[in-house]
């Protein structure tokens, strides 16, 4: 299973592995041909209903591999308004072959052009799986129109008419099933008797009741696997956000260090969150707030943290979204108490790095955790490690289920698990084994926890990290800090780049 938002990264991972989007539509438009073929004989009317985007595009180029069918394309608005390249130009490719292709520009005033009452097999293709809500007009009525010629027949004979959906039935929530009431109370969406989607199952479509028939197109596994620029996409945000919706941070560490709580805290400002505290002993408190104005610093008696701060700490913590715990915090006994009895009263989602890793496998928490360990760190948390990254993947995945927390191995090659989902990161490069980075990522796995689920927020956060490393080496090469990547993060973030 598959839902529609991770359909859409794999989809551009794919295309940034080399994969055309081209030739994806192409498979998808093949797909769509041979399910008509599996319920229709040659010489049988079929009418593709289709929409500006790419699953109107791949109804176009269904079309061209259905020459010995009685076809025709009825485009929902002008031509020249449909919204991508690919799906342009195989529009236009209807008309080189001359196949009976025409835009429908208002189908409220004159539903009879879209030519609906004698087809034998009618194709949806308005919407695809990335559009929620309920459905808006013309493709409302464009809908009860398809819906009604499915329920009275064909008008040529007493076959009945049955529709296809391309991916999910226009109006259905392609990972609920659900249909949007609409202003009236009312919910429209196309009844299809069946449907063709790509690549793997939606968790929308088994609701249906209606046979589903998954189409290999051609995304390899690669493009599901490893990061990429389509993770990118979630990271969205909406025009009316106020502050604190992207996340309030609080780093716990520093004593024996002060660079790596600042590191860490910097790191998630430019991530994203909206607000980053820094929770360290007073000893090193003004040096930590000397780095940036931007950071609310809470400095606590003593040089290092104990479990005399705990009852205070602990409340700080409650009112952030996430917090990051462990960068510069140091191994002393009483340092590490802390950690363990922090954790074991703590229920919100952090990230643990560096020292305050060790005592992860030992405690019982409700606490939400990503640990962020490098091959070392992690063999002292008693978990294994090999040099070959499809190995440690498959061990690191072991790991991650015994302990019940998503892990983030740090390496050439970042394996991220949470013992069932698995994504590898090979952003980065020999330059970031400099002192810090590994601060940075946990700071950035942090302000990305406080929108993402955790498997999610790693990967990315990964994929961020190294890319934010890449875009220094390419333009100074090595010898780069841990600091370049902080000033990189924003750009390496984008997904225009």
């Amino acid at each position: 299973m598959i839902t529609a938002q991770r359909m859409m990264a794999v989809d551009a991972n794919a295309a940034a592995l080399g994969v055309p989007r081209k030739q994806l539509m192409e498979s998808a438009g093949n797909a769509i041909a041979r399910e008509i073929r599996s319920i229709a004989d040659p010489g049988t009317s079929v009418t593709l209903v289709c929409g500006r985007g790419n699953n109107g595009g791949d109804a176009f180029a269904a079309a061209r591999f259905l020459s010995d069918y009685d076809v025709r394309v009825r485009l929902l608005g002008r031509p020249e308004t449909i919204s991508t390249g690919i799906a342009r130009a195989n529009w236009e490719a209807l008309s080189a072959a001359e196949i009976d292709a025409e835009p429908v520009t208002d189908p409220t005033a004159d539903p009879d052009s879209l030519e609906l009452e004698d087809a034998d097999v009618i194709v949806d293709a308005l919407l695809g799986t990335g559009v929620t809500g309920p459905l808006r007009e013309p493709e409302r009525t464009v809908t009860r129109r398809i819906n009604e010629a499915g329920a009275n027949g064909s008008g040529t004979d007493t076959r009945p008419t049955t529709i296809i959906a391309v991916d999910v039935p226009s109006g259905v929530d392609a990972d609920t099933g659900e249909v949007a009431a609409g202003p009236n109370g009312d919910r429209v969406a196309v009844e299809a008797d069946r449907v063709v989607t790509f690549h793997d199952a939606k968790p929308g479509l088994m609701s249906l009741g209606v046979p589903v028939t998954v189409a290999d197109i051609g995304i390899p596994e690669a493009a599901a696997l490893f990061t990429g620029p389509g993770d990118l996409l979630v990271l969205g945000r909406d025009p009316t956000s106020h502050k604190g919706d992207h996340g309030e941070v609080l780093v716990i560490g520093g004593g024996p260090y002060t660079g790596a709580p600042t590191l860490a805290a910097r790191a998630a400002l430019r991530a994203g969150a909206d607000l980053v505290r820094v929770a360290c002993p007073e000893s090193v408190a003004r040096e930590v707030q000397g780095f940036s104005e931007n950071l609310i610093v809470h400095g606590f008696a003593g040089e290092t943290l104990s479990p005399s701060h705990l009852d205070p700490i602990s409340e700080l913590a409650e009112q952030q979204d996430v917090v990051v715990f462990g960068p510069g915090l140091g191994d002393e006994d009483a340092t590490l108490e802390f950690v363990e009895r922090f954790l074991g009263t703590y229920a919100g989602r952090a990230v643990v790095d560096a020292d305050a890793l060790q005592v992860v496998p030992e405690i019982e928490t409700d606490a939400t955790l990503v640990c962020t360990p490098h091959q070392g760190e992690l063999r002292a948390m008693g978990g294994p490690s090999a040099d070959d990254w499809r190995e440690r993947s498959d061990l690191a995945k072991s790991f991650a289920a015994d302990i019940g927390h998503t892990v983030l191995v740090k390496g050439a090659y970042d394996v991220i698990t949470d013992g069932e989902e698995l994504r590898v990161n090979r952003t980065g490069n020999p330059g970031m084994t400099v002192g810090g980075t590994g601060d940075v990522l946990a700071g950035v796995v942090g302000a990305l926890a406080c929108t993402q689920p955790p498997t999610q927020a790693a990967a990315i956060a990964a994929y961020a990290n190294g890319r934010a490393g890449d875009l220094v080496v390419d333009e100074r090469g090595y010898g780069l800090v841990a600091t370049d990547l902080i000033d990189r993060l924003p750009q390496a973030l984008r997904t225009d780049e």
